[in-house]
C-alpha cells in the first residue's frame, strides 16, 4: 500500500477577509492536486491568520474571537476535501467548549466525514498567553489508505503517546506544528525523527512561516516541512523522504510505502518495535490506551 502526501509550509501574512484565507488554502490544495496527493497537511495555528482581519476599528482580533470562525472553517475544508477528493488535515483551529479554548486538529475525509484530535500537551506559552486547555482523548483514524494518527507539535515530544497510537495500528503520524524560533523548531523536528526510529513509522511534519505583525504571539514563525521515515536501508539514509526550504512559502510531496514499514519491522537492520523490553517497562499498547478510556477503532 502506498499513499502520496503533501505538507504545506503555510505563509502567514495579514489579510482583510475570510475569502482571502479561503483562496490561499485552496491554492495549496490545487497545487497538491497537481502532484496527485491523497493527503494534505496544514500547520498548527494557521487559522490565527484570520485574526489579522481585525475589527471595525481595524485593530487585530484576539484569540477569543477565533472560535467565531469555526463554522466557516469547517464548511471550507469539507468542501475542499470533497471537491478535490483528498484527505485534508486542516492544521489546527482554536475552538471553544464550555467556556474553555482548545487547540484542535481536524481531519476532513472526501466523503464529508470530519474527525478531530485535540492537542493533548499544552506548552507554557499556550497556557500563559492564550489560556489554552488540554484535550483528553487520544484517537487513531481509519482511512482507505491505512490507519493514521494526528499529534500536534508539543505532543510529538512525548514518546508514550506515540507508542500508544502505534500499538493501535497507526503507520503514519501527521504532526502540524507552529514554532517561533530555532529552538522550538528543532525540538519538534528531532523528536519526530526519534519517534519514527523508535516505532518504525512515518511522520509527516509541517509548520508555519511568515509573520502576522498585528497578531499577538504570532509575530515570529520558524518552520519547515519534512516527510520523515525510519532510518534503515529501504529508506533514505537521513530518514527524509522530502523536506522544504526553511521559512519559504511552499509545498513538499512524497510517497509513503507502507509495505516497507512492515518489512523493516520484521527483518530490518534493527527491529526497534519488536525488540522493546516489555518485561522491563510498560508496554504502552492498545490495552493501555483502552484502559484510559481512549477511542481506538477496531
Amino acid at each position: 500500500m502506498k499513499l502520496r502526501v503533501s505538507a504545506v509550509q503555510y505563509h502567514l501574512h495579514s489579510i482583510r477577509s475570510f475569502q482571502e484565507f479561503a483562496d490561499q488554502c485552496e491554492h495549496y490544495i490545487r497545487n497538491a492536486q497537481e502532484y496527485d496527493a491523497e493527503f494534505v497537511l496544514f500547520p498548527e495555528f494557521f487559522t490565527t491568520q484570520l485574526l489579522s482581519i481585525g475589527d471595525a476599528d481595524g485593530k487585530a482580533l484576539t484569540i477569543e474571537a477565533l472560535p467565531g470562525f469555526t463554522d466557516q472553517y469547517l464548511e471550507l475544508f469539507k468542501r475542499l476535501a470533497a471537491q478535490y477528493n483528498m484527505h485534508i488535515i486542516g492544521g489546527t483551529h482554536v475552538i471553544e467548549r464550555e467556556g474553555r479554548l482548545y487547540n484542535v486538529a481536524f481531519l476532513f475525509f472526501p466523503d464529508g466525514t470530519v474527525e478531530e484530535q485535540a492537542k493533548l500537551h499544552i506548552t507554557p506559552f499556550e497556557i500563559e498567553g492564550w489560556n489554552m486547555a488540554a484535550g483528553e482523548d487520544l484517537k487513531v483514524f481509519d482511512t482507505e489508505k491505512g490507519r493514521i494518527a494526528i499529534l500536534t507539535c508539543y505532543d510529538i515530544e512525548f514518546p508514550e503517546i506515540v507508542r500508544m497510537v502505534k500499538a493501535a495500528g497507526a503507520d503514519v503520524i501527521f504532526c502540524p506544528s507552529c514554532t517561533d524560533d530555532r529552538h522550538g523548531f528543532h525540538r519538534v523536528r528531532y523528536t519526530s525523527h526519534a519517534r519514527a526510529i523508535e516505532n518504525q513509522i512515518y511522520v509527516v511534519l509541517t509548520g508555519t512561516v511568515g509573520s502576522l505583525p498585528t497578531v499577538d504571539l504570532m509575530r515570529a514563525n520558524f518552520g519547515q516541512a519534512a516527510i520523515i521515515t525510519p532510518n534503515d536501508i529501504p529508506f533514505p539514509p537521513k530518514g527524509l523522504a522530502a523536506e522544504g526550504e526553511l521559512n519559504n512559502d511552499m509545498l513538499v510531496t512524497a510517497d509513503l510505502d507502507l509495505s516497507l514499514l512492515y518489512e523493516v519491522r520484521e527483518k530490518g537492520s534493527v527491529t526497534t518495535w519488536r525488540d522493546r523490553r516489555t518485561d522491563l517497562y510498560t508496554d504502552w499498547g492498545t490495552n493501555a490506551l483502552r484502559g484510559a478510556g481512549r477511542d481506538v477503532p477496531q
